[in-house]
């Protein structure tokens, strides 16, 4: 079977032998959730999630409510798979619709518009429970009064989670160059900060709170598998450029295959796996990746699991935090305060012993 020049009944049986070196590593487990992320994976054929789900089954114990999520772009093209993909077993779907204005789809390099989006969405609702979406702001020449507008109007769509992320400049690309040369004009610091301010409180109003400083959910509609990222929990990836974080023999594992899809196939089919890297993470990577990621959430970190991992916080910069009014601890749990989210990172680094 091929699928767009693709050999898929190749990768599916690379994913299958991935799998079964994933379920090796890690002895029975339950799996509470599933993504089928990066790249296009509503282009593969639903015949193939569904093989690669068995496999996950045969291999583990699937948990009989587990979040299966896929992302999709929405074009007709991948809303026309939605219905055979409800079949086989996908239960949430994400679609990166990214903008909700056709200019701006273009200069992102969208290949659909808002009305395309739009349909795809009204496709998905009516095959899954649960639909997200992703939307950026701070985008060139948008202000707050336009991005409230674009934001209710992704909210009147009646979604239950959003992701909304503010564009970021990367070094290398073409945003950068553009960037460089004057001709891509982003929100500076300030209005950035404002057009946050806003995303807060128009959708908390609405009812989807930030329950991660980019995620908004209403309550029970969070993204499961995302969460499991954010709280430090295990994970096994499986695919081209896929990381894992997995508790091995009592040791927290970092593991990360080949990026190039063929690649990743070859060493698959020869060796068994397409890793490129495991190793024991130090205690200071764990430590550091448990406060990057978990003061990220609303609901902070737990200071005895922190313990636990031989963690501790900057007594120093705690207090400091906290006189500033960036940071509060309740019950144990130590939370990063609306205002301290607008300066994430600097609160982090004060934190961090």
């Amino acid at each position: 079977m091929r699928h767009g020049g693709i050999d898929e009944e190749r990768f599916l049986a690379a994913y299958r032998t991935e799998l079964d070196h994933m379920a090796a590593l890690t002895g029975p487990r339950k799996v509470a959730s599933v993504f089928f992320g990066g790249g296009t994976p509503s282009l593969m054929a639903p015949a193939t999630v569904a093989a690669i789900l068995d496999q996950i089954a045969t291999n583990w114990r699937l948990a009989g409510d587990a979040e299966i999520t896929l992302e999709a772009n929405p074009t007709s093209v991948e809303a026309a798979n939605f219905a055979q993909l409800r079949q086989v077993g996908v239960n949430r779907v994400s679609l990166g619709v990214q903008a909700l204005d056709d200019a701006a789809l273009k200069a992102l390099g969208r290949q659909h518009s808002a009305a395309e989006a739009k349909a795809a969405l009204g496709v998905a609702r009516d095959h899954f429970e649960r639909v997200s979406i992703d939307l950026i702001y701070a985008r060139p020449y948008q202000n707050v009064r336009r991005w409230q507008r674009e934001l209710e109007a992704a909210l009147e769509l009646g979604v239950d989670h959003l992701s909304l992320y503010q564009l970021t400049i990367e070094p290398n690309t073409p945003f950068a160059a553009l960037n460089a040369a004057g001709k891509l004009l982003v929100p500076d610091s300030e209005s950035a900060a404002e057009l946050f301010e806003a995303t807060q409180a128009i959708t908390e109003q609405a009812g989807l709170a930030a329950y991660e400083i980019s995620n908004h959910a209403r309550p029970g509609e969070e993204c499961r598998h995302n969460l499991l990222y954010w709280r430090s929990g295990d994970y096994a990836g499986v695919g081209p450029g896929a990381h894992a974080r997995l508790t091995i023999e009592g040791v927290r594992t970092h593991l990360a295959t080949l990026r190039p899809p063929e690649a990743w196939r070859d060493q698959v089919e020869a060796e068994g796996h397409g890793l490129e890297d495991q190793h024991a993470l130090a205690s200071s990577e764990h430590v550091s990746e448990f406060l990057l990621m978990g003061l990220r959430l609303a609901e902070g970190i737990d200071l005895q699991r922190l313990a636990a991992i031989g963690g501790e916080i900057d007594a120093e910069g705690l207090a400091m935090m906290r006189a500033q009014g960036m940071v509060e601890i309740d019950e144990g749990w130590l939370r990063v305060s609306d205002q301290g989210r607008l300066v994430l990172n600097a609160v982090i680094a004060e934190l961090v012993a």
